[in-house]
């Protein structure tokens, strides 16, 4: 079992803050403040240049890759760091479609994290062959996949609803009609069980700033099943995804296997806080974070509902069907997330009316909860949310 005791001591809390949004960015894993001082101080400091070759630099992509592929389900040398999470999007479609040159449609759902769907958008249209993205609503999805679906593209877990695709069976349904499949693990990963392997997923993509605690901007992964490991064309093709990157050539040569799918340098600084934030998950079961953190999803909804009942939940009573995170929908979400903000309680709103809360064991328990839930039924009862300046716009909500 778990000791989740033991890993709620790995983070820091400020005093009086009841942290919910952990699906929006990880709270601080103590461990990260060492570790980073130690690079700058000590391999920066000290080896200069020499830290690419002494202190392993180049080799940071894969080796933390390979860490985060075991709470994945990926085979070693499968997984790969670097650059953003719309840029990994972009690789891993354009891949993707290349390897289903005869087909025109990406699949994908209302639910998706928009930015996913902007890079598709761009995309599409720079690959200027007819091709056309199809959106449909996340319940439609299975019903949609069919003999002209390229690329089925999609977030495993609705970011707005916690809403929950069945991996294995929309995956098998996709190849059954010749279609490959990429997954967004933004919401997934450090979460529920995923397994990659074990989904025949063909690629995924994810973020490591949530629930893997990286910190804000961490570096994103991309995955690429073993079999298209040789054969997935990198569309950006990067000096660090060459075959060999210091004899500088003048044209292009994919690198063997995941490597290739490697674009820019390494954020190394960032590299090294993810690195100590995956400390934290060495002997956690993800079986025991998915029973804790369904369980306590299930105590923020049954005492939600009971005190505030103005509140309409977005999301699921079914744990199975849902990620880790709760949604209410209210008219005045987001001054009522700025109020609860106000009190120490930290969630946050999504548009038009959603006010989301991420519940992981790894910090969070029973009272932080129903302390959460005590004072969500304060704001609510007395209105407290009813003042201009929680209804004052900030440029991130």
């Amino acid at each position: 079992m778990t000791d989740f005791a033991s890993t709620r001591a790995l983070f820091h809390t400020p005093e009086g803050v009841i942290y919910l949004d952990g699906n929006s960015l990880g709270p601080l894993p103590l461990a990260a403040k060492a570790r980073v001082a130690d690079m700058i101080e000590k391999e920066w400091g000290e080896h200069l240049i020499r830290g690419w070759n002494v202190a392993g630099w180049m080799h940071q992509p894969r080796r933390i890759g390979d860490r985060i592929g075991r709470l994945i389900g990926a085979a070693e040398g499968t997984v790969v760091m670097g650059d953003t999470l719309s840029i990994k999007v972009y690789q891993a479609l354009a891949s993707a479609l290349d390897l289903n040159p005869a087909r025109r449609v990406v699949l994908s759902d209302s639910g998706n994290f928009p930015s996913d769907l902007y890079m598709a958008q761009g995309l599409l249209q720079s690959f200027g062959r007819g091709l056309e993205l199809k959106v449909v609503e996340p319940e439609a999805v299975e019903a949609a996949i069919d003999d002209s679906v390229a690329v089925l593209m999609l977030t495993e877990v609705d970011y707005r609803t916690g809403r929950l695709h069945d991996m294995k069976a929309l995956t098998k349904k996709a190849h059954a009609h010749g279609a490959l499949t990429v997954w967004d693990l933004a919401h997934s990963a450090g979460a529920l069980p995923v397994d990659l392997a074990g989904a025949d997923a063909d690629f995924a993509v994810g973020c490591t700033y949530k629930y893997l605690n990286g910190g804000p901007g961490a570096p994103a992964f991309i995955y690429v099943a073993p079999r298209h490991a040789e054969t997935a064309r990198p569309a950006l093709s990067g000096w660090m995804g060459h075959a060999a990157p210091f004899a500088f050539d003048l044209d292009y040569r994919a690198g063997q296997g995941i490597e290739r799918m490697r674009v820019g340098t390494p954020p190394v600084i960032a590299l090294a806080a993810l690195d100590a934030a995956l400390d934290a998950w060495d002997g956690v079961s993800m079986d025991d974070v998915r029973a804790a953190s369904t369980a306590l999803c299930d105590l923020f909804i049954a005492e939600v509902e009971a005190r505030c009942p103005e509140l309409v939940l977005a999301t699921t009573r079914d744990g199975f069907a849902r990620g880790s995170q709760v949604s209410f929908r209210h008219p005045e979400g987001y001054a009522i997330m700025q109020a609860l903000i106000a009190r120490g309680v930290i969630g946050d709103f999504r548009a038009p009316d959603n006010i989301r809360f991420g519940l992981t064991p790894l910090y969070i328990g029973e009272a932080e909860v129903r302390g959460a839930v005590e004072i969500l039924g304060d704001i609510m009862a007395n209105r407290l949310w009813d003042r201009p300046e929680y209804r004052r716009r900030a440029a991130v909500t």
